[in-house]
């Protein structure tokens, strides 16, 4: 994404209509694939398929999310223990993000994570900001079908945590929201980069402008970055932090980096979750 946002923003749209820069925008953005890695297939092991079929309002399509499940041990004993949807970032499908889920697990949740349409054996089709939004809202509607009364929480990871502030944007029953390596919008992260100083801001479609969402959730926020990150800089996530008028905590992992964090400040996150959420 880092090196092809910005130099190509502006020179397609003087060469294309606007139509095609935002299905090039939408292509650099989330790099939709089945792509993993033996760890994540390996992470993957064991975990239980899940299948969420809905009716999009965005396309008019019928649409069939693919997602993987984790019950944590206790799951079965415990009527109150607290499930999570897990929503990835760019690139790597639900398996390739398999490992982050299992650390996730091991702080208490039981997980499911899912793959958009695009991504992995869910819908084809190239993603969209909308279309992610309409997934995660599915998913986050057939947890609570399927496990009601347990207390539910969002997560997001990079992409995925801007995608987790509008779908805690939208609903009411969240008990707590988390994102990881997040940002302020897709602008901002732009901005950060190398040619960031061209006015390339008005022709970004795909904007995820979840700073001017953050204030609207009505649930307790945890934002987590490493202070590692050279993809999505610390001070963005401090500034989404900032945004937030809730409850809310900001941990900044040290030695951590946009894909370690989770597993290097475990112990940081095991701590904020028991303050801020009263988790254990």
């Amino acid at each position: 994404m880092k090196r092809l946002l910005i130099a190509l923003f502006a020179a397609a749209a003087v060469l294309t209509g606007c139509a095609t820069l935002d299905q090039r925008q939408r292509a650099w953005i989330f790099q939709p694939s089945d792509r993993s890695w033996s760890r994540g297939t390996e992470a993957a092991a064991g975990m239980d398929d899940v299948w969420i079929r809905f009716p999009s309002q965005e396309t008019a399509q019928p649409v069939k999310l693919h997602g993987l499940w984790l019950a944590h041990d206790d799951f079965s004993t415990r009527p109150d223990a607290p499930v999570l949807l897990y929503l990835h970032g760019a690139r790597f499908n639900v398996t390739g993000s398999a490992f982050r889920a299992r650390r996730m697990q091991e702080l208490g949740f039981s997980v499911l994570a899912i793959d958009y349409r695009g991504f992995g054996k869910s819908s084809p089709g190239l993603p969209s900001e909308t279309m992610v939004y309409e997934d995660a809202r599915a998913a986050w509607d057939w947890l609570g079908q399927h496990y009601p009364g347990r207390p539910r929480y969002i997560f997001g990871h990079s992409l995925g945590g801007a995608i987790a502030i509008e779908l805690a944007a939208q609903v009411k029953d969240e008990a707590g929201t988390l994102v990881e390596g997040s940002f302020t919008s897709i602008p901002d992260v732009v901005s950060t980069f190398k040619w960031g100083w061209l006015p390339v801001g008005p022709l970004i479609t795909q904007r995820f402008d979840a700073v001017k969402r953050v204030p609207t959730i009505g649930s307790p926020l945890l934002v987590v970055h490493g202070d590692s990150d050279r993809l999505i800089q610390p001070a963005l996530g401090r500034r989404l932090f900032e945004a937030a008028t809730g409850r809310k905590a900001f941990v900044l992992v040290e030695g951590g980096s946009h894909h370690n964090t989770n597993s290097v400040g475990q112990p940081q996150y095991r701590a904020a979750l028991s303050e801020l959420f009263g988790l254990k």
